[in-house]
């Protein structure tokens, strides 16, 4: 006998629905992640750990010079070196060749080892013409003296919300000084978010084999189902010919979702020498070219009434997304409290860094710490608390999520203690040279669910297996699914088995967006209980029992009156010599039964600064945060701090240092404290998660939250800072330096 059904175009078996919160024994409850004993071990495999028979190992020069044409390339030296096997000079290159910014790969060498590789790198003769550079993101009328000046080529490209028409023009400049004038406070300011790398623990990169005609591929990324396509259509095969295994990954943050240029460049050369190739990036270069997240500074006027609330908001900010578009959205700056009258210009700089890519949450965290510093500002100027301007201007939100926001804010406010702690700006207790301030900052998310397909098959001996594309970013998907196969079939987690990081399994979507939990809770939800249906049948015919009035629960199937059971093992018995197999699907925008999308979330930061020293140390950091229906609290707190740990770092530690002159990323070697700083320990300060799960909320379903909690904490601590010292330091990360330099500005000696 045969038990599967994988045909989608029938009616599915459903209603599907997640269990009210009085029945779920696995689903809401805390669990450990299902791979932390590997990781934690050392037994788990990443890309980087994948050592094949006879293995090549990769090295790639990276161009010296952030703009350049390439004049020659002499690879004859390089090939000469003992151990040396294949040299290869990639695309970009290649004679004639313009190269826009440093570390882009020129030539590659494989060898017998990784010694052998690098010698064989260093004896590559390449003459280059030098080409002019610019790299002044932060500095708008640099750029646009680079645009007149600069040949062959914009360096900026502007657009204006709403319109741009001369008219049009007209039209705001007058009303917008009425509006001004009538406005009971006017506030203007400048501020600013840098560039930041994504910092990927385990750089890209990929392990490349050839089976015959077939290629596997082990790589490094965020895209197990969508990677295989990409390489067959590079290396002119079959996507079926192409295999892309992911079992674990070290980080991507939105910058993995492509085999890149290098993980092709991996297979077309073991193609070519036979042999397994391994090519992952330095670390170096993994910082200049693995990813960043676009600068954004802006200059604004904003007017207010005498509760600090918003009436007009006039804005002109710029940014980088380095070579080509990609600077912060004209339509996130004002950030989710948006005044009735705004006027917003955008200008992108095109820089000779390298491209950027989606770094969690793409724009949010740029336009959060762009407007509502504007508004904690606005407080400090009415000498009021920020929590209640904020409060006011809630009444701005665009996204219908006032109230959510405002019963968050409460719930922040009583666990960081706010009424006791808060101050007016720059009035607080002074010890020392040490101050202290509070600030807070809110954000929005989509969090839509991906597409997911999950085969479960339930196997005659009773062990449960599900398959799917997918992966785990470290995030706890594995976890998730196996929670959720354990809910709808009552097992317990460790009873079943989670298959995925391959592309030969069903096909799920991408982790990008906040999309992975829902998409992956759906289909694994959908096929259990489909499968469980099947298997009711089959055990109400041996109890003489509808099948209609079976349940599954602590490892048995039973009647609702619990008289006729039998446990899962003798249930699955009934199957015969065949598994029962089911597949089902979560198809994005036609069955959102088990999802929906958009969040909110609130943070707070309790900072203390010293003035003497400019060093910032973040006290205490709450984080509010509501994502529907929470699968595994552990995990989804686990990731909530995850994400409020790289704010913090952003905030003060991450800085992308360009010589002015040559473009060149100065300190992208090391993450020390004279290299690309990150937060250690000891720099994160008390970190409470509360999970907003009204059962409003959790009756939405599953909603991602990967990308929400990591928007707010620049804006938050920038804030936090701006009312310890009763100044702005205005640009994030807040350097020593900088937070001397705002000092020294507001005393008049700078």
């Amino acid at each position: 006998m045969v038990l599967q059904d994988n045909d989608q175009t029938k009616e599915p078996m459903g209603p599907y629905q997640w269990p009210a919160r009085k029945d779920t024994d696995v689903i809401g409850k805390d669990h450990d992640r299902l791979d932390g004993l590997v990781k934690s071990t050392g037994a788990a495999k990443y890309t980087y750990d994948v050592n094949l028979k006879n293995q090549l190992i990769a090295v790639a020069l990276g161009c010296p010079h952030s703009h350049v044409r390439i004049k020659s390339v002499d690879s004859t030296a390089a090939e000469k070196v003992d151990g040396v096997v294949h040299v290869e000079v990639l695309e970009q290159g290649k004679e004639g060749k313009e190269v826009r910014w440093a570390g882009e790969l020129l030539v590659v060498v494989a060898a017998e080892s990784e010694g052998a590789a690098r010698e064989g790198v260093a004896n590559i003769k390449i003459e280059y013409e030098m080409l002019d550079v610019f790299t002044a993101d932060d500095d708008l009328e640099a750029a646009q003296r680079a645009k007149r000046t600069t040949k062959g080529g914009n360096r900026i490209e502007t657009e204006q919300e709403p319109g741009d028409d001369d008219d049009e023009d007209e039209f705001y400049e007058k009303e917008f000084v009425r509006l001004f004038k009538d406005a009971e406070i006017v506030h203007e300011g400048e501020y600013g978010i840098d560039a930041i790398t994504h910092c990927c623990l385990e750089p890209h990169g990929a392990t490349a084999v050839w089976e015959g005609d077939k290629l596997v591929v082990y790589l490094s990324t965020q895209n197990v189902s969508g990677t295989d396509d990409q390489f067959a259509g590079a290396l002119g095969v079959t996507a079926n010919d192409v295999e892309v295994r992911c079992d674990y990954i070290g980080g991507g943050f939105g910058s993995k979702f492509a085999p890149d240029y290098w993980g092709i460049a991996a297979a077309r050369i073991a193609k070519k020498t036979g042999r397994p190739v391994r090519l992952m990036l330095d670390r170096d270069q993994e910082l200049r070219i693995g990813g960043s997240r676009p600068s954004g500074y802006v200059k604004v006027k904003v007017g207010a009434d005498k509760t600090g609330k918003l009436s007009v908001w006039d804005s002109h900010h710029w940014g980088t997304g380095g070579s080509g578009r990609g600077a912060v959205s004209i339509g996130v700056v004002p950030y989710v409290m948006v005044p009735p009258n705004r006027r917003s210009i955008a200008t992108n700089i095109n820089t000779n860094n390298a491209p950027v890519r989606a770094w969690r949450a793409p724009n949010h965290p740029q336009g959060c710490a762009l407007s509502q510093t504007v508004i904690d500002d606005v407080a400090g100027k009415l000498g009021k608390d920020s929590y209640d301007v904020f409060m006011a201007n809630l009444a701005n939100c665009t996204n219908g999520k006032a109230e959510v926001y405002a019963d968050q804010m409460k719930v922040a406010a009583r666990l960081m203690d706010w009424k006791a702690k808060w101050h007016p700006h720059g009035k607080g207790a002074v010890k020392g040279s040490v101050v202290e301030g509070l600030g807070m900052g809110l954000h929005t998310w989509g969090g839509a669910a991906h597409p997911s397909t999950c085969t479960l098959k339930i196997h005659p001996d009773g062990s449960v297996e599900s398959f799917l594309g997918s992966q785990d970013l470290g995030s706890g998907t594995r976890t998730v699914c196996a929670q959720v196969l354990a809910e709808t079939l009552g097992l317990k987690v460790t009873d079943v088995t989670v298959n995925l990081g391959s592309s030969k399994y069903p096909i799920s979507g991408p982790s990008g967006g906040s999309t992975t939990v829902g998409g992956v809770s759906q289909s694994h939800r959908r096929s259990a209980q489909d499968g469980l249906q099947k298997l009711f049948v089959l055990v109400a015919a041996k109890l003489g029992a509808k099948a209609s009035d079976l349940i599954a629960a602590g490892g048995r199937i039973q009647t609702t009156d619990g008289n006729k059971s039998l446990s899962w093992k003798q249930a699955c018995g009934l199957l015969g010599v065949t598994p029962l197999e089911t597949t089902r699907s979560h198809e994005r925008g036609k069955d959102g039964a088990l999802s929906s999308s958009g969040v909110a979330g609130v943070q707070m930061a309790h900072v203390s600064v010293d003035k003497d020293t400019g060093v910032i140390r973040v006290n205490k950091f709450v984080a509010v945060q509501d994502q529907g229906l929470v699968i595994n609290p552990k995990t989804c707190k686990s990731q909530i701090s995850g994400a409020v740990i790289m704010g913090i770092a952003a905030s003060i530690y991450e800085q992308r240092v360009n010589d002015p002159r040559t473009g060149l990323f100065l300190n992208s070697g090391s993450f020390d404290r004279d290299g690309y700083g990150l937060a250690r320990l000891g720099d994160v300060g008390d970190i409470v998660v509360e999970l907003y799960e009204p059962e409003s909320e959790r009756s939405r379903g599953v909603i991602g939250n990967g990308e929400p909690p990591a928007i707010s904490p620049k804006t938050a601590i920038s804030n936090a800072v701006a009312n310890a010292l009763g100044v702005r330091v205005p640009v994030v990360p807040m350097t020593p330096k900088r937070v001397l330099d705002a000092l020294a500005k507001a005393a008049g000696k700078a």
